[in-house]
């Protein structure tokens, strides 16, 4: 018992890295957890002595869940889905849960998730495992069951994808809260132009609505697309609360205390490049929005 604590213990140290692996792998944040937990598993009927380098071999363990889990949503998707918005991370000000600072750490932006969703599984691995977490591609072709050079060409095509498709935002996160905090503001007011001055050229706007809300799902692309969208939710704006959605600025809105939607902005060079809303109230419903409460 004293081991199999001490294991834990062991174990316990690397969880929030572990989770932060899963949720680049997979954009859920309970698929994570159980991917975590699976793990954790799997380390309690090992024999943990001949475990040299415990995070590495989570790690690899971890990879492989996530692996087998992205291929099977491969088999079960034969038809052509809506669009997708991936978990979010939330949170109102830094500090507030350090275990969620540390995930968001690990974690990326919304839009740039749901590139990765786009990635074939093997690259997504490539990409995840080596850019983001420095495993060599030794190791990644072992799990992909490639040659070494072929895990490289994977990463490699997947990273030109992600620059391709991925805008990258502006550092300055108070200065992302005050073109989204203007974005509001024209929305409520009404001004279609005010809003279409806010909104990069290439702007997308993606709304996940699940199946009970199928109706709000959309993408709209380009300025004038997305802006009279935008106006359609005019009446919700007064129930905006700002957060931090996967480290940028965001909002969750919340008519009544209940949450109806969290929306993620890229902002880029100053203009809004990209806005995510996940509106599934199902998935909603699973997020721990706790520290929005008042």
């Amino acid at each position: 018992m004293q081991q199999r604590d001490c294991l834990a213990t062991r174990f316990e140290a690397h969880r929030t890295y572990l989770r932060g692996v899963a949720y680049r792998m997979l954009g859920s944040l309970s698929e994570a957890d159980d991917a975590v937990q699976d793990a954790w598993l799997r380390l309690a009927r090992t024999d943990s002595a001949a475990v040299d380098d415990l995070r590495a071999w989570l790690t690899t363990v971890v990879a492989r869940i996530c692996l087998n889990l992205l291929r099977a949503r491969g088999t079960r998707r034969e038809e052509p889905l809506g669009p997708h918005v991936p978990d979010p991370v939330v949170r109102r000000e830094p500090g507030v849960d350090p275990e969620r600072d540390a995930l968001l750490a690990e974690s990326v932006g919304l839009a740039l998730l749901v590139v990765l969703d786009e990635l074939a599984p093997a690259e997504r691995l490539a990409f995840v495992l080596h850019d983001s977490f420095g495993v060599s591609f030794d190791a990644i072709a072992a799990l992909c069951g490639r040659t070494p050079e072929a895990a490289r060409q994977l990463a490699s095509r997947a990273r030109r994808r992600v620059r391709a498709a991925a805008p990258v935002p502006d550092p300055d996160l108070p200065r992302q809260r005050e073109v989204v905090s203007a974005f509001f503001a024209a929305t409520r007011a009404g001004d279609l132009g005010a809003l279409v001055a806010l909104l990069d050229p290439d702007v997308i706007l993606r709304a996940d609505g699940g199946t009970a809300r199928a109706e709000v799902s959309v993408v709209a692309r380009g300025p004038q697309a997305v802006a009279e969208h935008s106006l359609g939710f005019a009446a919700m704006t007064p129930f905006v609360r700002p957060a931090v959605v996967n480290g940028a600025a965001g909002a969750v809105v919340a008519p009544g205390g209940e949450p109806f939607s969290v929306m993620s902005f890229v902002v880029k060079a100053g203009k809004i490049a990209a806005i995510d809303a996940l509106v599934d109230p199902e998935r909603l419903g699973r997020l721990d929005l706790g520290d929005l409460d008042g």
